[in-house]
């Protein structure tokens, strides 16, 4: 089997200038992917592939240890870019460049490094044992439900439940999950489809069983370097 293994990150961020390289317990926050990377690919013989736009990201990254002759062209490092469109493109880079067929292709989200080689083995053993699933994210239990307390405003003003139900607690609404960025699997025939979302009806998730958010505001950069620090996530990276 044929893997290739993305890291895909642009220059621009407006949540959190630069955070793709921003230093995170003493350590570019890209780092802490390309080590997943890296340990993942040696194991199972992958391929990884760098996906950015941004000249620095790839002097950091090349630092780290992941050098790539490949550049994101400007019309895929905008804000209206769809992440699809960003794998495809660079999956087609190095099947030209490597001249091979990759059967899967694992995307590392860098602002969700909480992250285990456990969790990548075991979601990837989750999809290979079923043939008719075409790709796998990884998952979070929520801290809210859509059954039960997410709201939105209605057209006359006022709000109502997401999804409306009977249920009265929390404990008796239909599980559901926070996607947290971490990890994407695909079957190469998911780009063949042409599909657009990482949500599609034959998808399949994986539960992490430990904490994993990812970096959207400063404050979070805050909080997972505490965690980092004084070694509050229970498990190695």
């Amino acid at each position: 089997m044929e893997i290739l293994v993305t890291i895909c990150g642009r220059g621009g961020s407006k949540g959190i200038p630069g955070k793709n390289i921003k230093e995170l317990n003493g350590r570019p926050l890209i780092e802490y992917t390309i080590m997943h990377a890296n340990s993942f690919a040696e194991n199972k013989q992958a391929d990884i592939a760098l996906s950015t736009d941004d000249t620095e990201i790839l002097n950091i990254a090349k630092e780290c240890g992941l050098k790539t002759d490949y550049k994101r062209p400007d019309y895929l490092a905008t804000d209206k870019a769809g992440k699809i469109e960003v794998l495809n493109d660079v999956l087609l880079f190095y099947e030209n460049t490597k001249q091979k067929h990759y059967d899967v292709i694992l995307d590392l989200d860098i602002t969700s490094p909480l992250r285990t080689i456990n969790d990548l083995n075991e979601g990837l053993e989750k999809l290979i044992q079923n043939p008719d699933a075409i790709n796998l994210f990884s998952v979070s239990k929520p801290h809210k439900n859509p059954y039960f307390n997410v709201v939105e405003v209605a057209e006359d003003g006022y709000v109502k439940l997401v999804k409306p139900s009977e249920v009265r607690s929390r404990q008796t609404a239909p599980k559901v999950y926070d996607m947290n960025a971490s990890f994407y699997f695909y079957r190469s025939k998911f780009f063949k489809e042409g599909y657009k979302s990482a949500i599609t009806p034959r998808s399949l998730f994986y539960l992490m069983d430990h904490i994993c958010f990812d970096l959207d505001e400063p404050l979070d950069f805050d909080i997972m370097e505490y965690l980092l620090s004084q070694n509050k996530l229970g498990m190695q990276l």
